[in-house]
Order: structure tokens, then C-alpha cells, then sequence
């Protein structure tokens, strides 16, 4: 069976022995709010998988954020404090998907080997969430607890908040 997932991803998943089920993903509907309507998920269930970049710091410093949708990343005080920098921000499209090799609307942790990832301790809570599957034609469904087979997995307590 040929998968749906971009190839690096399908690999991480093989290699770490991940569990997911594979989705579907008509690329219209790819973006989260879309996503969650056309498909009838929560955002609750809905992971977010967030690029972030230090600011005026040479070389600049990425980190990888997971997070619910119904939550804000705290980008100004705790990403930052992990990134030990005083001012980060989202990364913009170009650069996240020159970092990742993915696609806008379906960036996922899993497949990025060489960035600190954080999940917030919310996605931990849920029995399983729906992230990108790297590309915008797919998504996996996932137990959280899949994702500490990735490495540089950190669960950080309050990474976001409620929105």
C-alpha cells in the first residue's frame, strides 16, 4: 500500500515504529479551522505543529512547538525562555518550509530531526490528535505518547495557553 504521508515522515514513522492512521486530506481543507470542520474534528483533537525563530540572534535559533488548537502558543516568554533568547517569534512560511521540507497546512513534528521539539503537556492529556502528514493530503492520527519514540522531544508544562 503506498502511503499518503510525505515520504520523510512515512520513514520516521517506519524507523521509530510510530503508531498513526493515515487520513486523507482534500489540500483545500488542509488549514486547521478548515480541517476541523470539513472532518468533524475538535480542537481539542486538533495538534498544531509551530515553527518558531529566535529574533537578532546570529545564527538564529529554531525550535518545533506542538500544540492544541484551542490554545496559543506562549511564544513571548516561555518558547523563548526554552530558546534562551529575548525575542522570538513564528517562523515565517519560507523559512519553515526551508527548514522542514514541508508543506504549509500539514507541518508535523514527526520527520524533524534536528530542532528541539516541544509538546505541550494539553497534547499529552488527549487519548489522540490529528497532525500534518507533511504535505497538505494527509494527516495521522495519533496517541501523544507516540511522539516521545521522536528525538529531542521535550513535554513542557503551560507551553500554551487557553484561547
Amino acid at each position: 500500500m503506498t502511503s499518503l504521508l510525505h515520504p520523510r515522515v512515512e520513514a520516521v514513522i517506519v524507523e521509530a515504529g510510530i503508531a498513526v492512521r493515515e487520513l486523507a486530506c482534500d489540500p483545500d481543507f488542509a488549514d486547521t479551522a478548515a480541517f476541523m470542520e470539513k472532518y468533524g474534528f475538535t480542537s481539542e483533537q486538533s495538534a498544531n505543529t509551530i515553527l518558531v525563530a529566535s529574533k537578532k540572534v546570529e545564527p538564529a535559533k529554531y525550535a518545533v512547538c506542538v500544540v492544541l488548537a484551542s490554545t496559543k502558543l506562549d511564544v513571548n516568554k516561555k518558547v523563548r525562555e526554552l530558546l534562551g533568547v529575548r525575542k522570538a517569534s513564528f517562523a515565517d512560511g519560507d523559512t519553515t518550509v526551508q527548514l522542514t521540507d514541508m508543506q504549509i497546512g500539514g507541518v508535523t513534528a514527526i520527520g524533524i530531526a534536528d530542532l528541539p521539539i516541544y509538546v505541550d503537556s494539553a497534547v499529552m492529556e488527549q487519548p489522540e490528535v490529528v497532525m500534518g502528514g507533511g504535505n497538505r493530503t494527509s494527516k495521522v492520527v495519533i496517541a501523544p505518547s507516540e511522539l516521545l519514540k521522536l528525538p529531542n522531544v521535550e513535554v513542557v508544562k503551560e507551553l500554551a495557553k487557553l484561547v
